[in-house]
């Protein structure tokens, strides 16, 4: 299905960014008022909650001994300078463990809950005036195509991930042009991902959503950035992935030339 063309407001790229950002406060609102969407939500998170964190207190047990298996060429090293490039790497693994671990953890967490969220993007585009061309699509068959576009966009991220790992290792620019690439690159597939149930729900697909984002980059990105940071803040991701969900919600109706103004 082709993708409607949509012209990017004119308000600047920092305006766009912000109103983007602003998406995820609506969300949030839009979560607190409603006990039944955090009801709906709030249980896959802690399922994938659990599950993520047992990996990062492996990725932090293990890090040390993974930061000198990648320098063994400082071995040699008097201990100053040896301890200095390792700590460098394990950051830098750390920085990538948390990338990754922020978007794996929404793939898999739409997974689990898809029709938990799905009930929730549901329930707010209802609020705002219902779902124009939407599409009658059996939940396995939804179900099918959204682990198959995470799996794309998860691979994708990695093969990002992999530069900016390599990245981490330069020092100065490494923890600081780095993280801030990262947070671009991780927001950017975030909000692709998360506007995943709207857009199903009107028979598109993974390109349509990505064109469709694209034409307001700005937008998507302030979003996405956003969700990005505050998944990062400890239990964030678990409990904010509702709002998360109903602010991609808005995302993808404002890129559809959609109301995103309650009814």
């Amino acid at each position: 299905m082709n993708a409607p063309r949509l012209a990017a407001p004119v308000t600047g790229a920092v305006g766009r960014f912000l109103a983007g950002a602003g998406l995820l406060l609506r969300g949030l609102g839009l979560y607190v008022r409603s006990p039944g969407l955090m009801l709906l939500g709030i249980v896959p998170a802690l399922i994938s909650g659990a599950l993520f964190l047992a990996a990062l207190a492996t990725l932090v047990y293990f890090v040390d001994d993974l930061a000198a298996l990648v320098t063994p060429f400082a071995d040699d090293w008097s201990a100053t300078p040896r301890g200095l490039v390792r700590v460098i790497a394990g950051l830098a693994f750390l920085g990538l463990g948390g990338l990754l671990g922020v978007l794996t953890f929404t793939a898999v967490t739409l997974a689990i809950g898809d029709p938990f969220y799905e009930k929730i993007s549901e329930r707010v585009e209802e609020r705002y005036g219902g779902t124009p061309g939407a599409v009658d699509v059996p939940v396995w068959k939804s179900l099918r195509r959204s682990i198959a576009d995470s799996l794309r966009l998860v691979a994708i991220t990695a093969l990002v991930g992999v530069p900016l790992f390599a990245a981490g290792f330069i020092p100065v620019v490494g923890q600081t042009v780095v993280p801030v690439i990262g947070a671009a690159v991780g927001g950017w597939f975030l909000a692709l991902e998360l506007v995943g149930a709207p857009f199903y729900r009107r028979g598109m697909r993974l390109p349509d959503r990505r064109s469709l984002l694209r034409a307001d980059r700005p937008t998507a990105l302030g979003f996405g950035v956003a969700v990005f940071v505050c998944f990062l803040i400890p239990l964030g991701a678990v409990l904010l992935m509702p709002a998360a969900v109903a602010g991609a919600t808005l995302l993808a109706r404002r890129s559809l030339g959609q109301s995103i103004e309650e009814r």
